[in-house]
């Protein structure tokens, strides 16, 4: 196999997707706990007010794994889609696999095994009630996998029709690569922790050649290989878990004064402060597509105008100075 070199196929996913939006929900709060309580009426009822709510807020492109809450946000968002089958046309859906959780008597772990990522799929279309996924991510790197094992999954799952795009998700430069080297199909999306507040790819950066830079590692070259690779880079953690919301019981004199400044850039802006936050991910040249994680309809309906907003450069300094906490070198 050889790596996929055509200018035409190596297109970012948004340009792929023309009709995708540029924000992602994030359903990894769906279905309920953690645990194994069935899914209640409360839950899907829930369930299917977020999904009401972005497709309103103009989102309609939904972040899967299968194992968030233990397989329910996929089987609850099948109820959906079950209930409502002619949505699915006009829904982008990715999903994520390789992570083993932890079972009794067995340890948890990664699996990128043909095997382990062939079962995988099939579980996920089933609970989600289609019969593709526009893309499939592993979710996390796993230290035994052999990139022709994955290659072989890949292409079985395009043959038959299961999936139409893949990438990796945590993975570095290299592992890419790697990996890369003997995919038919390229990888078009690295989703990695990326906000305001975990700014570390932007300190490894900025810091490089410093002392101060070895205490930022993100994995240095990465956010330069998607961008030579048209890799499309999502950030998960995009709203930095609420620590910047007004009233967030962990802030601490950083947080605050983000949290203000936020709040005068949506004035000035016209907008949340949610959107800013996002558009200052959205602002940097990666061109950084951003999950957001929250299952709060107000605070969904409150990024929506994110795509939007171009923030000016000495706004985005701003915020980048004030979540460091300290000057520029």
């Amino acid at each position: 196999m050889t790596t996929t070199t055509q200018t035409s196929q190596m297109l970012p996913i948004h340009t792929l997707l023309p009709q995708a939006s540029r924000l992602i929900m994030g359903c990894m709060g769906l279905g309920g706990g953690w645990n194994a309580e069935p899914i209640s009426a409360a839950d899907e009822h829930l369930a299917f007010s977020v999904i009401d709510t972005a497709l309103e807020s103009g989102i309609n492109f939904f972040d899967h794994a299968d194992i968030y809450t233990f397989n329910k946000a996929e089987a609850v968002f099948g109820r959906y889609l079950k209930q409502f089958p002619a949505q699915r046309q006009q829904l982008y859906i990715q999903s994520k696999c390789a992570i083993k959780l932890a079972q009794p008597g067995q340890t948890g772990q990664y699996d990128c095994s043909k095997q382990y990522i062939l079962d995988a799929v099939n579980g996920t279309l089933a609970r989600l009630e289609t019969d593709y996924l526009d893309l499939l991510l592993l979710h996390r790197p796993d230290p035994l996998m052999q990139a022709e094992e994955v290659a072989a999954a890949f292409d079985v799952l395009t043959q038959q029709g299961k999936v139409r795009h893949f990438g990796v998700s945590n993975m570095g430069w290299a592992q890419m690569q790697l990996l890369q080297s003997q995919l038919s199909q390229p990888l078009r999306v690295n989703q990695l922790e990326m906000s305001l507040a975990a700014h570390h790819w932007l300190e490894e950066g900025v810091l490089i050649g410093m002392p101060a830079g070895a205490e930022r590692h993100f994995g240095y070259g990465t956010l330069e290989y998607c961008q030579l690779n048209k890799v499309q880079l999502q950030s998960w953690g995009s709203l930095a878990q609420g620590r910047f919301s007004p009233g967030f019981a962990g802030q601490n004199h950083t947080e605050q004064a983000v949290s203000q400044l936020l709040q005068r850039l949506a004035a000035e802006y016209q907008s949340s402060s949610e959107a800013i936050l996002l558009a200052w991910l959205m602002r940097h040249p990666a061109a950084i597509q951003p999950v957001i994680g929250s299952s709060n309809l107000q605070r969904i309906q409150a990024c929506a105008a994110a795509p939007t907003i171009v923030l000016s450069r000495e706004h985005w300094y701003q915020l980048y100075v004030a979540a460091r906490g300290a000057a520029l070198p």
